[in-house]
């Protein structure tokens, strides 16, 4: 599928433009991730993707389609969005029935529709918990709950907005598996993130917002090189790859034994 924003603009009622002339193509199904300060227009932008948000200037076209001509709830079959909060997207008795909602609504037959509660409960680990009410999980659970529900329609992109906020380190494992997941299966992953950690260890794309505009977009290793850039929206990288950069090496790193392996290298040229 493909995501292509042609001068893309958003003013919210009373105040100034929250996107100011984006132009950007999504598509393949390599994760993206999408990165800047609170107020960047980060989550503004995604929820135009699947028409939860209208432009107000420019295009937004999702496989050529512009998403003026259909409804939020006919784009939800196809581009599934999880909010940054579970208790905004779940309101039904069970983790059952919140899964099977959404499918059921598009036409999924039971047996399909079965089939995937297991698998789908089994990926988001709530295998157990399926006749729980969504309220009476943990928060982590919670948004398992939410992620699964939106993954059960089968949609070609999925998007996650904060889906690290709150995580432990065992959520966050899964988290990255699902990601892997969805795009052995062809799927985009869209991903706003404040967790650079995270981002730098599941991403391969970065793209950094600012002030409502795209400030950087390229692999993870040139976006994190650009530390002028980065400090102009208040990114911060890794620690690792901070140190590294502080030590003066050349590649930019996001782990210990690649940062080993950086000195390694540069002591035996320097040899």
């Amino acid at each position: 599928m493909k995501i292509e924003l042609k001068a893309l603009e958003h003013v919210y009622s009373g105040s100034d433009k929250a996107l100011d002339g984006v132009n950007l193509t999504l598509e393949g199904n390599e994760p993206v991730a999408i990165i800047g300060q609170n107020g960047a227009g980060k989550t503004t932008l995604v929820k135009h993707f699947n028409g939860i948000l209208r432009p107000t200037g420019g295009e937004v076209l999702v496989d050529g389609v512009n998403i003026n001509e259909r409804s939020t709830a006919e784009w939800s079959k196809s581009v599934g969005y999880v909010f940054q909060n579970p208790d905004d997207q779940l309101f039904l008795e069970s983790v059952r029935k919140e899964f099977e909602f959404g499918p059921r609504q598009i036409g999924m037959d039971d047996q399909t529709i079965g089939k995937r509660v297991d698998a789908i409960a089994e990926l988001v680990g709530l295998t157990k918990k399926l006749d729980v009410h969504p309220f009476d999980l943990t928060p982590t659970e919670k948004k398992f709950c939410t992620i699964g529900a939106v993954i059960m329609m089968d949609p070609s992109v999925v998007i996650f907005d904060e889906p690290t906020c709150g995580q432990d380190r065992v959520g966050n494992t899964r988290l990255a598996h699902i990601i892997e997941q969805l795009k052995e299966q062809g799927k985009l992953c869209i991903t706003i993130s404040h967790d650079m950690k995270f981002v730098t260890a599941n991403f391969s794309r970065v793209i950094v917002m600012c002030h409502g505009r795209v400030l950087l977009d390229g692999p993870s290793t040139d976006v994190f090189a650009q530390t002028d850039q980065l400090r102009r929206s208040f990114v911060t990288p890794p620690p690792v790859t901070r140190v590294a950069q502080g030590a003066g090496l050349k590649e930019t790193v996001f782990s210990v034994p690649a940062f080993i392996n950086a000195i390694t290298q540069e002591r035996n040229h320097r040899g």
